[in-house]
């Protein structure tokens, strides 16, 4: 009968809303909580059957709560001072592990996905959050380069694990020659004596040579300035040569001073190598290959010629000797970088960013974790800052999304509605006790 299914709509409603100030309480509870996400309860009306149209038959169907969590909602960025604390500008988690998954190097560790985390390393190295959870990320190359690894697995993915004792050098693979040779010192008359210099680069074992850059100008007997050197380059301790190039300057208004064509002295015109795309020599001492910036026709930088004086303008190489690990960060694009006391930094990981069709069909874990589900969809790893995701952010924090106002206010809500529905039931036991009194 209608009374009867007035009280079990009563009943429903009880519980429904027992459901919604259970996850009311799940949200303020954690409105303190880094990267949680807030639940939702959704409230649906059952029916079970209205009778006739007209008749005024009608059976209380009750009402029936489902919950989900808004992980797509995110909360705002705070700034903190650990250059570790890992959040995102938009869309997309960050890979981790559980401890267990920790151990396991071979890219079988189970995927989590993380909203941010505050991530220092532990006593075996291993780059963890306060819950346990271990950041994972693609091993880099020797040379901080970043391999392919499949975007729809893990089988790329390893547990981010750095030797806090490790100590590390820089190879020189470029150098930046720039110099001002005087314009002067090519006039008919001019002194013979050359320009002299040594520069430093560090070889493949991190120790530092040098090598000697001898410059010498081509005087005209008479007439106008040759503008014209002959540049050596010769490897200092062992005495090898390097190259021998003819420069030759330009005297033209607008591009006065600046390169006008190179030639290699020991090779027919033509070939070498001085590429003129680029302006570098390439040099070959050992196994190491160094590519030595002169300078682009017609461009400045590099190797000029003007005025009167030599003067060694900006000389610089990208090399580093050993040195040991002071710090790691984290950059824009999800490059974990290993800073060392030389000054160097050295690509170790890149960190990709997971994304999945629908978050908030992801399932919760502890920790402010989730796992892929079938309702979420698959998930792709992007790098960051391409396609959906976001930029990868240090030194920061994402705070809880939980709005502690709407939060009371539905509290509030809630109290009240479960509140009538306990009214409903007492009514209806009153008007079961009013039948009952019939029979007396």
């Amino acid at each position: 009968m209608s009374i009867s299914s007035s009280m079990n709509a009563g009943v429903a409603g009880l519980k429904a809303n027992a459901t919604r100030l259970a996850t009311i309480s799940d949200n303020i509870a954690n409105s303190a909580t880094y990267g949680y996400r807030r639940a939702h309860t959704s409230f649906h009306s059952l029916v079970t059957g209205s009778g006739i149209a007209g008749q005024g038959n009608y059976a209380a169907g009750g009402v029936r709560s489902s919950t989900v969590r808004i992980v797509d909602q995110a909360g705002s960025l705070i700034s903190t001072s650990n250059p570790t604390d890992i959040s995102l500008s938009g869309r997309g988690f960050l890979p981790v592990t559980t401890q267990l998954g920790a151990q396991l190097q071979d890219g079988t560790a189970p995927l989590l996905l993380a909203t941010t985390g505050s991530f220092r390393q532990d006593a075996n190295g291993f780059l963890k959050n306060d819950f346990g959870h271990t950041l994972m990320g693609w091993p880099a190359n020797a040379d901080g380069s970043i391999p392919a690894f499949p975007r729809d697995s893990t089988a790329g993915l390893k547990p981010i694990q750095i030797d806090v004792n490790q100590q590390a050098f820089s190879a020189t693979t470029e150098i930046a020659f720039g110099v001002n040779l005087p314009a002067s010192g090519t006039l008919p008359g001019a002194s013979t004596d050359p320009q002299q210099m040594s520069v430093e680069f560090f070889n493949s074992l991190g120790l530092p040579e040098t090598i000697t850059v001898t410059m010498v100008p081509t005087i005209p007997a008479a007439g106008a300035a040759s503008n014209s050197w002959t540049i050596s380059l010769e490897h200092s301790e062992t005495g090898d040569g390097l190259g021998n190039y003819i420069l030759q300057f330009d005297d033209q208004a607008g591009t006065g001073g600046t390169l006008l064509s190179v030639t290699d002295a020991n090779n027919p015109p033509g070939t070498g190598d001085y590429d003129p795309a680029t302006g570098k020599i390439s040099l070959e001492i050992g196994d190491q290959q160094i590519g030595m910036f002169i300078g682009q026709y017609g461009m400045q930088g590099g190797i000029t010629q003007k005025g009167s004086s030599f003067s060694p303008s900006g000389i610089t190489q990208n090399g580093s000797g050993t040195g040991g690990l002071i710090g790691i960060m984290v950059d824009a694009s999800g490059n974990l970088d290993a800073i060392y006391d030389q000054g160097f930094r050295q690509t170790l990981f890149r960190i990709p960013i997971v994304d999945v069709p629908n978050p908030n069909g992801l399932s919760s874990v502890n920790g402010q974790a989730y796992q892929v589900s079938r309702d979420s969809g698959a998930f792709f790893l992007w790098d960051a800052g391409d396609g959906p995701v976001g930029e990868m952010v240090g030194f920061a924090l994402q705070e809880s999304a939980t709005d502690i106002a709407a939060e009371l206010t539905g509290l509030i809500q809630t109290q009240r509605a479960y509140s009538s529905n306990a009214k409903v039931i007492q009514t209806v036991d009153e008007m079961f006790q009013e039948t009952t009194n019939i029979k007396r």
